[in-house]
């Protein structure tokens, strides 16, 4: 049996006994998810230092800053507020502090600033608001009692048929609005953007000009994680001359969306799994406009889904409408994302009007399926019934360029509020696109609309809602071992493993960031591996990291899968690092109603008395669509600071796991939520293995036969385990 290399801080030679008391684990307690359905929206902010204990019979962990202390550290933030670990250093020799309380210090400092200056603009806000809503009310006194100029009496329609008079009001709706926002766009783009058409005939398609440059995504999903190699086409802001088209795209693709949202048959039609499927031709003769005939070669995805989620629609809209926060719940699906320009940030204080030019990629957890790039408009508009609602189109006619594969018709979703914290979402994906590069293995899953289609937006949005009430849960029961009930350690560890997943979910696509090499006759299909390196990456151990992926087939429910692949007692038959030890769960936080989503700490009592008492943080998650096994093996030290609070940015991890989806053959049984009882599964095995702590240098051949071997033996384990051997 081959044993990789142990990594430092990685695959430590942990110490259960001298690291971890009786009392810290006494101190790991459960969560109790019904308890978060009473505060789905709110958002439970943690102690800072200088706070009060809120437990009266527990010793403070922090002391109470002096006069003194808190005075040197306010001058010093008028100069630095960013101070770097040599300053905080130097600032807790002198003030007699901890590095860690200097830091805690600054963050909670800057948050506090952060807020008054957001107060004072938010009062500027409703200040200016109120003097709009002034002015509205004496314009439309003026306009009530306007006369007509001939006879003297009140102005008229005048002749003209029904229709025409419709269309007329419609029209004049529509420019208003873009007007409105145009307005809006040019307090922001510093002059007005005024003097187009109205709905002009579309442009002749043109695809978007992608050239070759960085990518500045966020940390941990974009260029940052594969360095200077991970390169993304760059896609330019939109010029002056742009943005009046973007603006009239927006309002139009916003319109349709509302549309299609609502519409029944014959617009949708209902699959035999319950999804809603478009009727083309139907869509063609209900919106003759559109943004243009779909490109040779394409293929047309689009569907429906609906479902109610445990989150506040004000929440859900600002988490669409920040791309950061939006990258992070769906980054199964987005593997990278970027706003090139916010043309309008909208009115009140909040995202009603907002319009944004974004780009991203989107992603299927398979090396075997290329992912789809997408330039395009969002726009965000509250409606008179109170439904909010985001719209996303595509600005391929801005840019011309053969290389795009990928265009979005008006998709998005509309937000309901409902009673206690919840929303109704109604989610439309509609997308034309270039599939030929897909492997046969994932046509069928593809083609149905279930790999990046509406059913799995929702399903993930209705996970992940879950997983954030969850992990603002105040009420943790204290009777159960293993529950953790340390408020601030709950977050510490949610946060880790929210890093942890975001990082495998980015490093397994077939992204355009991607060089993969592939070697064949393993013994597993055909594996996919890349190398990367770190250096300053306080998250990564420094070095090289070969990353390694797989997928393939089994006749085996995505259900079975992932029970298998969870259940620590089974581990020991596919995880070689295990090295047939048995693993105990420590620690758990449990992330919704669904008993297979949660976050554990793993310890693995190996035989090896090299390897005894090794850690391993996991993350499990899955939904109708997608469900995902991703872990990491965990430093014992960094692990105990994390579960006390600290800051889990600085822990290492190299994450490996698995991607389960379903082959596109099965039948579900109802809606989001509700189990599938047939059809096979297509699985996603990865690893990342850090091979040599130097940066520079080189990879062996050694290396790569080491990793490409851990993978065959692995995928051997599990289909020998499940029964299909010869799958």
């Amino acid at each position: 049996m081959f044993q990789p290399n142990m990594m430092d801080g990685q695959l430590h030679q942990l110490d259960m006994a001298q690291n971890t008391s009786e009392s810290d684990l006494a101190r790991i307690r459960d969560d109790e998810f019904d308890s978060a359905t009473k505060s789905g929206s709110e958002n439970h902010e943690g102690a800072s230092g200088d706070d009060q204990d809120p437990r009266p019979n527990k010793k403070k962990r922090y002391h109470r800053h002096t006069q003194h202390q808190i005075q040197e550290m306010e001058a010093f933030f008028k100069e630095c507020p960013h101070p770097d670990d040599k300053q905080r250093k130097e600032l807790s020799r002198e003030l007699g502090l901890e590095p860690l309380q200097v830091k805690f210090w600054f963050q909670n400092k800057r948050t506090q600033m952060k807020t008054q200056h957001e107060r004072h603009e938010n009062t500027n806000l409703r200040t200016e608001n109120e003097k709009l809503r002034a002015d509205n009310m004496r314009y439309r006194e003026a306009l009530s009692n306007a006369s007509c100029p001939n006879c003297g009496g009140p102005t008229a329609i005048g002749e003209m048929s029904f229709d025409e008079h419709h269309l007329r009001l419609e029209n004049a709706r529509l420019r208003e609005e873009i007007d409105r926002i145009s307005a809006i766009a040019a307090k922001y783009v510093g002059k007005p953007v005024v003097n187009y058409p109205l709905l002009s005939p579309p442009v002749p398609t043109r695809p978007l000009d992608l050239g070759v440059g960085s990518f500045g995504g966020q940390p941990g999903i974009g260029g940052e994680m594969y360095g200077a190699g991970d390169l993304l086409r760059t896609i330019n802001a939109p010029t002056e001359a742009d943005k009046p088209m973007i603006i009239e795209l927006a309002v139009a693709a916003m319109e349709e969306l509302i549309r299609m949202a609502k519409m029944g048959e014959p617009l949708w039609m209902t699959n035999l799994d319950g999804t809603s499927m478009i009727n083309e031709d139907e869509y063609i003769r209900t919106f003759p406009r559109g943004i243009g005939p779909r490109p040779s070669g394409f293929k047309c995805e689009a569907s429906r889904e609906t479902a109610v989620v445990i989150m506040n629609h004000i929440n859900l809209v600002e988490i669409l409408m920040d791309v950061s926060q939006w990258s992070t719940v769906f980054s199964g699906i987005v593997s990278r994302a970027m706003t090139l320009e916010v043309l309008s940030t909208g009115v009140a204080g909040n995202y009603n009007g907002a319009l944004q030019v974004m780009t991203a990629e989107f992603q299927v957890p398979s090396p075997l399926v290329p992912t789809r790039e997408s330039y395009y408009v969002r726009y965000c508009k509250q409606h008179a019934d109170g439904t909010w609602a985001v719209v996303d189109v595509s600005l391929d006619n801005l840019r011309p360029s053969p290389a795009v594969r990928c265009r979005r018709r008006p998709s998005g979703c509309l937000i309901q509020e409902m009673p206690n914290g919840y929303s109704k979402v109604t989610w439309v994906e509609h997308i034309e696109v270039d599939d030929r590069g897909v492997h046969n293995l994932y046509k069928q899953l593809v083609s149905s609309g279930n790999a990046f289609g509406a059913k799995r937006w929702v399903a993930t949005l209705d996970r992940q809602c879950e997983r954030l009430a969850s992990a603002m849960a105040t009420n943790i029961p204290t009777g159960d071992i293993g529950v953790i009930t340390n408020q601030e350690g709950r977050k510490s560890m949610l946060k880790l493993a929210e890093r942890m997943v975001i990082s495998f979910c980015a490093g397994v696509s077939a992204s355009t960031a991607h060089t993969w090499t592939t070697l064949s006759g393993t013994g597993a299909d055909d594996v996919r591996v890349m190398t990367r390196k770190s250096i300053d990456d306080p998250g990564r151990p420094p070095g090289i990291v070969l990353s390694a992926a797989t997928s393939f087939w089994l006749p085996v429910p995505p259900k079975r899968v992932f029970d298998f692949l969870r259940d620590e007692n089974s581990r020991s038959e596919w995880d070689i690092l295990s090295n047939g030890g048995v693993v105990q769960e420590m620690a758990h936080i449990a992330n919704g109603r669904e008993t297979g989503n949660c976050v554990s700490l793993l310890r693995v009592n190996s035989a090896n008395s090299s390897q005894s008492n090794m850690l391993i943080l996991q993350e499990s998650c899955t939904d109708p669509t997608a469900s995902f096994v991703i872990y990491a093996p965990v430093d014992i030290v960094a692990m105990n600071l994390v579960l006390n609070g600290g800051d889990p940015d600085y822990v290492a991890l190299l994450p490996s796991g698995f991607a389960i989806l379903p082959d596109g053959t099965m039948a579900h049984e109802g809606g989001i939520g509700e189990a599938t009882t047939s059809g096979g599964s297509l699985l996603t095995v990865a690893f990342q293995i850090l091979v040599d702590s130097v940066p520079t240098a080189k990879l062996s051949l050694g290396s790569v036969a080491t990793v490409n071997n851990l993978i065959a033996c692995t995928v051997e384990r599990i289909k020998a385990s499940l029964s299909c051997e010869n799958a």
